[in-house]
């Protein structure tokens, strides 16, 4: 005899979208999105309390586990490794931003698909080398970028290591989703085993990476557009006055 399952608690994630929509305080999402989960599920205020404070004591080795590459990464940042990252990627004639994060995106879904989660990440990969390797690409290309691109190769550095690993991670067999996918159909009398949810995330990852492959195909087009017909006015102009400059000495002298 099948159970009835109460969906109730599943307005946490509502809360969590409605919070992030409007750009609230992440801890503070967290925490009202697990308050209103625990009393849509009945559960009385002390044993939600005492759940979050589990939860508190066995990940309270996590700030450390998360400090100590930062550590790292701020050091090298400090002695030179944007510079370096962005000098090697000017190198390469055929480089450029929506190629690099292109490569990048295949790359990420690939490992993501293997189980590697951690061989990105925004902290540890997209702010000291993809998105100042995107930001060189562009310079070798360009010139000097303005704040509006920089801040929008960064943005699109992120959403590529984003969706990399979004749609990559739900390849992977002993992903927590897909156990969770499982677990939740199970117990609605729906049995299905985790290799065909794997499986069927593979389609969505390819789909995933077509799309927004061609949304960085199209950056470069938009890049080349705007960038090159803002720089070639600019260099036009200082080879006429370079030119009119003689010309305006050489009449003063007559004079």
């Amino acid at each position: 005899m099948q159970t009835t399952v109460s969906l109730w608690p599943l307005i946490g994630v509502a809360v969590i979208i409605v919070g992030f929509l409007l750009r609230f305080n992440p801890m503070l999402i967290v925490a009202a999105a697990t308050i209103v989960t625990g009393l849509a599920a009945h559960f009385p205020p002390e044993k939600i309390l005492a759940e979050i404070g589990t939860g508190f004591i066995k990940t309270r080795n996590i700030p450390l586990i998360i400090f100590l590459p930062l550590a790292v990464i701020g050091l090298l940042e400090r002695h030179g490794l944007r510079e370096r990252a962005q000098a090697w990627i000017g190198g390469i004639k055929a480089a450029t931003a929506g190629r690099l994060l292109i490569v990048y995106l295949l790359i990420r879904e690939l490992t993501a698909a293997v189980g590697l989660t951690g061989l990105g990440g925004h902290p540890q990969m997209v702010r000291p080398l993809i998105a100042p390797m995107a930001e060189g690409a562009a310079e070798k290309r360009f010139g000097k970028l303005s704040d509006a691109v920089r801040f929008k190769l960064r943005a699109y550095s992120a959403a590529t290591d984003n969706v990399g690993l979004f749609f990559g991670e739900d390849i992977f067999v002993a992903f927590g989703a897909i156990v969770l996918m499982t677990t939740f159909l199970k117990e609605a009398g729906i049995v299905v085993e985790p290799i065909h949810v794997a499986v069927w995330g593979i389609p969505t990852a390819i789909c995933a990476f077509l799309v927004h492959g061609f949304r960085l195909y199209l950056l470069d087009r938009k890049l080349e557009r705007e960038l090159r017909g803002s720089n070639v006015p600019t260099s036009q102009a200082a080879t006429s006055s370079a030119t009119v400059a003689p010309s305006q000495s050489a009449a003063g002298d007559k004079a």
